[in-house]
């Protein structure tokens, strides 16, 4: 993959994520001077993994949140009717169906063809961290977005190239 077909997918997920968060009442400001190539996350308790496969891509989309970021979304996404509990699958799967709405903007908006999304797998614990492959061709890059609501989310994108 070219440097431009991956500076389009890193754009547009994060586009994506910023007008679907907004569109389901969740303010989210990107933290310009924090995106970095490389995974670049803390403390976060819940994270939504998302692949993205055919069309020649391999990769993945996380959506990471910390706790004050997960109780702010569920609330905003629920419109306050699922309560913000790690524990509870229902309010987990919030974060999961927020990142197959980026996701399927995401890949719409870049017009690739042939191109797919895995379910998205939940993963809950304190600190979780993702840890970036080592292997010859892949790139990752963090987006860590403030909540208005309060708390971070973090974006992390990981593409064979």
């Amino acid at each position: 993959m070219g440097v431009e077909k991956l500076a389009t997918l890193v754009n547009t997920f994060g586009s994506s994520l910023i007008s679907v968060s907004r569109e389901m009442g969740v303010e989210v400001s990107l933290l310009k001077s924090e995106v970095a190539q490389g995974v670049h996350v803390h403390g976060s308790c819940l994270a939504s993994l998302v692949g993205v496969v055919g069309g020649g891509l391999q990769g993945t989309a996380v959506i990471m949140l910390d706790q004050a970021g997960f109780s702010a979304v569920v609330s905003a996404m629920s419109g306050g009717m699922i309560q913000p509990d790690i524990e509870d699958p229902v309010a987990t799967s919030v974060i999961g169906e927020l990142s197959n709405m980026v996701s399927g903007r995401a890949l719409t908006q870049s017009s690739l063809e042939g191109v797919d999304v895995t379910p998205p797998q939940i993963i809950t614990g304190a600190g979780i961290r993702t840890v970036p492959s080592e292997s010859l061709g892949i790139r990752n890059f963090t987006l860590p977005f403030s909540i208005a609501q309060g708390g971070y989310l973090y974006l992390v994108l990981s593409f064979h190239c």
